[in-house]
């Protein structure tokens, strides 16, 4: 090991050399990976079985950078994409890799994740195929670009990758397409009124980011302009125009995000024009969207990946479920007809607000949503008297707080549903959890096609 280690220390590389390259598989973030005189190198846009010429475009001491000089094999999961920006700008990392290739990659992402981690009895897991999407393309139904003057015009776009480099989008096929027909024409109307856009180096400019979301269930619009200072210079020629040539926009709202943050919410929210909120459909129930509520990319996707968990759980209608991380509401809410109350929790007050508010506006009457976190709120409903039957929980990209863990391995209650969107903090927790529960099986959930994004569902069981 100490010597494959100094071997590839050794190896003497520069920027622009070129080499034949056997691509054997696809990293966590789609590039391809071969070895290089058994050194790791990551070749983004290559296919695993290919062979190509790579021109190496950063040396790194444990791993080489290197883009495609020339395809000398292809594979023939090797696809046309759609999107000229696919080579370009992050989020399109798979587009090259025919659909039935890139679930069989997100179900390795799983088991990847799994080797590394090691959670008790993983060998043994039953990681199920990938769900397809219902569609390829066109299932995006929320836009968030930047906005920057690139070659002396206004544009609306995505960063290369590793960088802050903008592309500029105009057309987007994961995108639904009204999202894209408002991106483009709001971007006009700002360069026609000579609204200043923001300038990272001098930390100057007004308009940073534009984010578009649409109902699939209604067609409504909502429109979100992220600025840097609470001023909008020509607001009113701007909702003027929105208003005569984008009639499906019913909200537009304005977000205050100063200075140069990798964030790209701010606190202060200003309602600019139509309504606070749009309106969409999962479940057969109804939910209330305002501008910064969380809500999964891919409306048709979103209810298989509630039903798995609804499948996961085998609720019953004496049960009473706890639906930690809740958000706006959406899988309790969704659950609530087939248990006998649900009890969740969030820590952004707006969001428990807003699920309260979808609550009544659904006539759903046993639910209940409170802020704080699920390791301090559980614990008081305990001494209160209530009991639990069942947990979901759909936490964020990092995973479970550790208390929550603790609290979880504390209660142990007989049902658990674990949604995961990231698989590496997915199989860190269980790592914790198996200590106590058993994994029935991972389902994963292709939500967002095109790219290295999977969400998926595990059943967890007490161990006996």
């Amino acid at each position: 090991m100490v010597q494959s280690r100094q071997r590839q220390q050794n190896i003497e590389v520069q920027v622009g050399d070129r080499f034949p390259l056997t691509i054997r598989r696809l990293g966590v973030n789609g590039q391809g990976i071969g070895y290089f005189k058994h050194k790791v190198c990551f070749v983004p846009g290559a296919l695993p079985h290919e062979v190509v010429v790579a021109e190496v475009t950063r040396v790194h001491p444990r791993f080489l950078e290197a883009k495609i000089h020339r395809l000398r094999k292809t594979s023939r999961d090797r696809v046309e994409p759609r999107d000229s920006y696919a080579d370009v700008a992050g989020g399109f990392e798979l587009e090259k890799l025919a659909y039935p290739a890139q679930l069989r990659f997100k179900r390795q992402v799983v088991l990847d994740s799994l080797e590394k981690f090691k959670p008790y009895g993983y060998r043994n897991y039953d990681v199920r195929p990938t769900i397809a999407a219902p569609h390829e393309y066109g299932y995006r139904n929320k836009a968030s670009f930047q906005v920057r003057m690139v070659n002396g015009h206004v544009a609306a776009g995505l960063y290369k990758a590793n960088s802050h480099d903008l592309v500029d989008i105009q057309e987007c096929a994961v995108q639904i397409p009204n999202t894209m027909k408002v991106i483009r024409t709001v971007v006009q109307a700002i360069e026609a009124l000579q609204i200043p856009v923001y300038d990272e180096e001098h930390n100057s400019g007004i308009i940073k980011t534009l984010v578009v979301r649409e109902s699939a269930a209604t067609g409504e619009i909502q429109l979100t302009l992220i600025t840097n200072t609470p001023k909008l210079p020509h607001k009113r020629q701007l909702l003027e125009t929105i208003q005569e040539q984008l009639p499906k926009v019913v909200s537009v709202m304005q977000n205050v995000n100063p200075g140069d943050t990798p964030l790209i919410w701010g606190e202060q929210m200003i309602h600019l024009a139509g309504q606070e909120y749009i309106t969409e459909s999962l479940m057969g129930l109804d939910f209330r969207l305002s501008a910064r509520s969380f809500l999964q990319l891919n409306p048709e996707q979103t209810e298989i990946l509630y039903e798995e968990a609804a499948k996961a759980l085998e609720l019953s209608p004496d049960d009473t479920l706890i639906d930690a991380y809740a958000g706006i509401g959406t899988i309790g809410l969704s659950l609530a007809n087939r248990v006998k109350e649900v009890w969740g929790m969030e820590t952004i007050p707006e969001a428990v607000e807003d699920a309260k508010q979808n609550a009544d506006l659904n006539g759903i009457t046993n639910a209940h949503y409170e802020v704080g976190s699920a390791e301090d709120v559980i614990p008081q409903w305990r001494k209160e008297g209530h009991h639990f039957d069942a947990l979901v929980v759909d936490p964020p990209r990092t995973g479970l707080d550790n208390d929550l863990i603790e609290q979880i391995i504390k209660e142990r209650p007989a049902k658990f549903a674990y949604a995961s969107c990231n698989m590496a903090s997915l199989a860190r927790n269980l790592g914790r959890l198996t200590s106590v529960y058993h994994v029935d099986y991972i389902q994963p959930v292709d939500m967002m096609p095109q790219t290295t994004r999977c969400e998926a569902v595990v059943k967890l069981s007490q161990r006996v």
